[in-house]
């Protein structure tokens, strides 16, 4: 398998090209809270649906290679383990920043 330097990096930019495709440009936010909180929820859960999908990726490629399945290669599996790696790093970040926000928000004086 020829793995190309900047494979990662172009894969990161089609995502990000993907996400900003699928955001209206020109309409302003004029939502009511109750549909922007529900499409945060949505949001937040695409995610985590996301980075456990891309957890059981790597698992499966992980049991596939240690069973002796010649389809799979090793840098294949550490492909997909380390992708998984970044993705459920970033979530534990967003977590964390979160978690920080609701503190500092809830230790304002009303």
């Amino acid at each position: 398998m020829n793995i190309q330097p900047n494979a990662l990096y172009q894969e990161m930019q089609s995502l990000a090209l993907e996400a900003t495709r699928n955001k209206p440009q020109d309409s302003l936010p004029v939502q009511s809270s109750a549909n922007s909180s529900a499409q945060f929820g949505q949001m937040l859960s695409d995610a985590i649906n996301t980075v456990n999908g891309l957890q059981k990726e790597a698992k499966s490629k992980v049991t596939a290679l240690e069973m002796g399945d010649r389809s799979v290669s090793l840098a294949e599996v550490m492909i997909a383990s380390q992708k998984s790696s970044v993705a459920f790093e970033a979530t534990v970040q967003v977590r964390n920043k979160l978690v920080e926000s609701y503190k500092e928000i809830m230790s304002m004086p009303v």
